[in-house]
């Protein structure tokens, strides 16, 4: 069965760009992965008589019509109305939905608004999809040749109704009959051509399961779609793909899923048991905010210093004052002394730090924009790396790229220390 799916997306902030919609690509996504493809993508404002016209092409060309937005107590809140216009029949209350309204507001300990009333009114022969954590139920109706199922604009709400409510109910119509599931592998270390000169075989055309590349910045993902009757069977066709990737690519994987170098990084603090210190003068401190997103880090992470002016340096760092006028303070020797002296200010078992020169100004012939040095200590050595980046990239790739190498640095430096809690666990 070729079925077709239309999204429709409902407000004034959405077409007048005050509002991202983000939920329109969550669900496609969604129904991708069920194997109903998205034929339309429509977004509309709040007016009657556009959503009922809408309304009534999409009942005509879609088999599967996902609405979101509209469903609130206002006056702009039309999704109600515009269906049982396009339906050609009247509203009803739902005392079910009522009562369930009036329930969420008791236990919030709010007093409900004679307003939101509205909300339980459904156009006559649909059927409500209860809203777990709103006051918004959605609706559940045929028009036409389209089955619709009308959700909240808020996507926490959206994504739990379509979840539990809408998912079942495609299967009831027998719709979903193929699962796909889709992986995601990041790498991080090596540019994208390089990855992809290794995985010819694997990204070819025809391959089973199909492997695709992306890269963001700079961070490489092998993204992997599997299929199969069931969810189990369609995970299943993935994991030799997903083991080949990894014994393949070995230290440049990161992990699966939403994971980028930060995340890799933090888990192998975890692992290890060590703590990090950081020290920043082109990045500005943009390592310590990617370390610091990060939740649960506050163990491995006891702070980092913002070092941009040389006397920050020699102030805050202890780096010599004559180390900077002999060397200049991008140079491998300050970047080695501003990791010794974050290591030591924080007690920490490692310390990264960074100096460059960011652009777009302050390039010279001998150490241009784009030149980054990165200093790595431990309780034990110090060492620096040159990164060239090149002076035609902006200011903001630049930073970017310097604090995930500096991350992915330490991330490969910790990979060869020993697991701190198995260490514990055997003694």
């Amino acid at each position: 069965m070729s079925l077709k799916a239309e999204i429709i997306s409902i407000g004034s902030e959405l077409v007048s760009g005050q509002s991202l919609d983000t939920n329109s690509r969550w669900l496609s996504q969604e129904l991708g992965a069920l194997g109903i493809a998205t034929a339309f993508h429509t977004t509309i404002g709040d007016d009657l008589d556009d959503n009922v016209a809408v309304f009534r092409a999409a009942a005509d060309r879609a088999d599967l019509v996902l609405t979101t937005g509209g469903l609130g107590p206002t006056q702009d809140d039309l999704t109600r109305d515009a269906l049982a216009r396009a339906a050609g029949v009247g509203l009803r209350e739902d005392p079910d939905s009522l009562a369930a309204i009036a329930a969420l507001f008791a236990r919030r300990h709010r007093t409900m608004a004679e307003r939101n009333r509205v909300q339980a009114l459904f156009p006559e022969g649909a059927e409500p999809l209860p809203n777990a954590i709103g006051t918004a139920p959605g609706i559940w109706m045929r028009v036409g040749r389209g089955m619709f199922a009308c959700m909240p604009g808020v996507p926490s709400e959206m994504r739990l109704m379509f979840t539990d409510q809408v998912v079942h109910r495609l299967r009831g119509l027998g719709w979903i009959e193929r699962i796909f599931v889709h992986r995601k592998i990041s790498l991080f270390g090596r540019g994208e051509s390089d990855v992809e000169a290794d995985a010819l075989d694997l990204t070819a055309r025809g391959h089973v399961p199909e492997i695709g590349i992306t890269v963001h910045d700079a961070t490489i993902s092998f993204r992997i779609r599997g299929e199969g009757s069931t969810v189990d069977e369609a995970w299943r066709q993935t994991d030799e793909a997903v083991a080949l990737i990894r014994l393949r690519f070995g230290p440049l994987v990161l992990g699966e899923g939403t994971t980028d170098v930060a995340d890799a990084l933090v888990a192998e603090l975890a692992r290890a048991g060590a703590t990090l210190a950081t020290a920043e003068s082109c990045t500005g401190g943009l390592v310590a905010h990617l370390i610091t997103a990060i939740p649960n880090v506050s163990p491995y992470y006891p702070g980092g210093v913002v070092s941009y002016s040389n006397q920050a340096k020699t102030e805050l760092l202890d780096v010599p004052a004559e180390l900077i006028q002999t060397h200049g303070a991008v140079s491998p020797e300050v970047a080695v002394a501003m990791a010794q002296g974050a290591r030591r200010r924080f007690n920490a078992d490692v310390a990264v730090s960074a100096t460059g020169i960011a652009g777009p100004g302050g390039g010279t012939p001998d150490k241009p924009v784009g030149l980054v040095y990165l200093g790595l200590a431990t309780r034990d050595t110090a060492e620096s790396r040159r990164l060239e980046m090149g002076p035609e990239q902006p200011r903001d790739v630049i930073q970017s790229r310097s604090s995930k190498q500096a991350l992915n640095w330490v991330r490969l430096t910790l990979q060869g220390w020993p697991d701190k809690a198995a260490a514990l666990e055997s003694s």
